[in-house]
């Protein structure tokens, strides 16, 4: 378990499954994500069971509450590559009590913190939808930067959506 101040990064167990697939059923929680197809609460068990260990090229952890070792949320570096040192990121909360309370930011900076130091990495990226106003804010204070815009690549309620392109470097981590 890698902790922070406020949350805990545990590699995901089958046990998981039934919040994962709430969460990925929520309108609200998957507003600014691809959530593909709908998938059966065992499609879902399944995926967690049959996915493998987690691996430098993808490290999957589940987010859990310090203060009542809740499971909250998800993060994901994926597509690491030792060549290049870089990594793209994933992270969501899909319990909603937690949002706005400093969970997703300290989550973040914890798993940036990893990717740095215990994975030798130089760039985590990953990709925003502009709209998307909370997550900007949370990777605006760990020192992620805007390094481009993607026109019209993001489609929800029948209107497209442009995306940022976000980067922090080793050592910008705040």
């Amino acid at each position: 378990m890698m902790r922070g101040e406020l949350v805990g990064l545990r590699a995901l167990e089958p046990s998981d499954a039934e919040a994962l697939w709430r969460w990925n059923h929520d309108p609200e929680v998957m507003r600014w994500m691809d959530d593909g197809h709908p998938q059966s609460l065992a499609r879902t068990l399944t995926s967690l069971q049959e996915r493998p260990r987690n691996s430098y090229g993808d490290v999957l952890l589940g987010v859990e509450a310090s203060e009542d070792d809740r499971l909250i949320g998800l993060v994901r570096l994926r597509d690491a590559e030792p060549e290049t040192g870089c990594a793209e990121l994933d992270i969501y909360l899909g319990e909603k009590e937690y949002w706005g309370r400093g969970f997703a930011t300290d989550a973040l900076r914890r798993v940036c913190r990893y990717g740095f130091e215990d994975m030798r990495l130089h760039k985590i990226s990953l990709t925003v939808v502009v709209d998307n106003h909370a997550a900007r804010r949370v990777y605006d204070k760990v020192g992620f930067v805007e390094e481009g815009r993607l026109r019209s690549v993001f489609r929800r309620d029948g209107r497209w959506y442009d995306q940022y392109t976000m980067g922090l470097l080793e050592g910008e981590l705040r």
